[in-house]
């Protein structure tokens, strides 16, 4: 018996079976990390056409509501957005929108799951004089 576990054949099989399981391991991983790529460049897309929306019609309220019910539904995702102002605003005066969304990143299920806070700040100035 002490001769067959000193002996070094068969050693390739086990090498072999240990790289696949590491490699499934490291797919997995990325399956359930990617998205999270995706959903934040989608984050910082809606900040971006939310601040532009403001300073095409150079106030924040009906119009970028619907501007973000419309990206809401074109996304699919439904995040906190926040503005530095409401209301009408000045020519060349600045408006900022933070937008945040929760989402969770994990292996397996509830295994290793944590929830991450992704965050897109954009922002611009007004192009409306108002009188």
């Amino acid at each position: 018996m002490l001769k067959i576990l000193k002996s070094k054949q068969g050693e390739g099989y086990i090498d072999v079976a240990i790289l696949v399981l590491f490699a499934m391991l490291v797919i997995a991983l990325a399956v359930r990390v990617f998205p999270a790529y995706i959903i934040k460049q989608q984050v910082d897309t809606f900040a971006t056409e939310l601040v532009r929306e403001a300073e095409i019609v150079g106030s924040v309220g009906s119009e970028t509501t619907n501007r973000e019910l419309l990206l809401r539904e074109k996304t699919g995702i439904t995040p906190e957005v926040k503005w530095s102002k409401t209301g009408r605003i000045q020519l060349n005066e600045e408006i900022s929108v933070t937008v945040t969304f929760k989402t969770n990143i994990g292996l397996f299920g509830g295994f290793g799951s944590f929830p991450v806070t992704l965050r897109a700040d954009a922002a611009g100035k007004s192009e409306v004089y108002w009188k």
